[in-house]
């Protein structure tokens, strides 16, 4: 409750309603898209990583297969219309940290989808040995919330099944992919040994479909992942980002262990108010980071200059006319679908 009261004030004054979107309707399995205007959200950053959110339009060059493009439509607008889906990793990887990676997973839903603005959608999706749609597309962030609240990890990870799902088999909103544009946060650690689909087919359907993934990072401090590459590319490829909530939570404080111990390198032991609060503290960082981005990028649309039908991928370059910063956009595109 304290993370919601927190970040409903922070991004209440960026929520502004409009009308509501035609209702959703049941869709084929497969969603398809057909690449004619190109949407690239893009993010902005200082050397201290925070938001620069007062560019215009001159200030953006926009490159696809080294071209440079005109840009149709700009906006720095706060909060567009999105759709979001909530991957949660219900894998045993998930067990030792589970109650926060659960709050933590309802304080993005209902900050994401908060309920009183049309604009905003969301959808759940649970992975262990097998993806499932827990909650499909709506605009009531409840069903979602009471669905997380009774869930519990145990079994493998489907991590890729549960990205190919949420790009194939949802209700759509009206304007998929331009406006609302599509969202997927992943709450797990990156590691799958239970999907049919594979990394690269799991990062192509993203791609086709124009999704912009995140990560909320659920390693523990002092623990090693190696699949952490898979979520690290999954985000910018797509022009997303992953957030470390449970990495140097104790960096803070004096005399924390060099060597991780059996149970993670806690010097503040589990159980602990202390614990809770270096816990909740890094856990209150990453929502508010990924729910920020999200509702202040920039919008780029642009339609290509020329598509060549033997070329499957188009990359895309964005570039800021500004020194000092970062920016982050989807590395590419398909222009057509298979």
């Amino acid at each position: 409750m304290y993370f919601r009261a927190v970040l409903s004030i922070l991004l209440a004054s960026t929520l502004c309603a409009q009308s509501p979107a035609p209702a959703t309707q049941p869709q084929p399995p497969s969603i398809k898209v057909q690449v004619n205007e190109v949407i690239v959200p893009v993010t902005v950053t200082d050397e201290k990583g925070k938001f620069v959110t007062d560019l215009d339009k001159e200030d953006f060059r926009i490159f696809d297969e080294g071209k440079e493009q005109h840009i149709q439509f700009f906006t720095r607008e706060r909060s567009q219309p999105v759709v979001v889906g909530f991957l949660i990793d219900l894998s045993n990887a998930s067990r030792l940290h589970w109650k926060n990676y659960q709050d933590a997973a309802v304080e993005l839903v209902q900050n994401l989808v908060p309920g009183d603005n049309p604009k905003f959608s969301g959808y759940l999706i649970g992975y262990s040995n097998d993806a499932e749609l827990l909650v499909n597309t709506n605009t009531d962030p409840e069903p979602m919330v009471q669905k997380l609240q009774k869930l519990k990890p145990g079994g493998g990870a489907a991590l890729y099944d549960s990205i190919y799902m949420a790009c194939t088999s949802r209700k759509l909103v009206a304007g998929e992919p331009i406006e609302p544009r599509r969202i997927l946060v992943i709450i797990g650690d990156g590691h799958d040994n239970a999907s049919k689909k594979t990394l690269d087919e799991a990062l192509e359907i993203a791609q086709r479909n124009l999704v912009t993934i995140y990560g909320v990072s659920t390693v523990a401090f002092g623990f090693n992942n190696e699949n952490d590459k898979n979520l690290i590319k999954l985000a910018e490829e797509t022009g997303g980002r992953v957030e470390y909530p449970l990495q140097n939570v104790y960096g803070d404080v004096s005399g924390y262990l060099s060597t991780p111990s059996d149970e993670g390198n806690y010097a503040l032991k589990v159980g602990t108010g202390g614990y809770a609060s270096a816990m909740a503290n890094g856990m209150y960082k990453a929502i508010g980071n990924v729910a920020g981005e999200v509702t202040t990028q920039y919008i780029l649309r642009y339609i290509p200059d020329a598509t060549d039908a033997k070329r499957q991928f188009r990359n895309i370059v964005v570039r800021v006319n500004l020194a000092n910063v970062k920016v982050r956009a989807r590395k590419g595109y398909y222009p057509f679908t298979p």
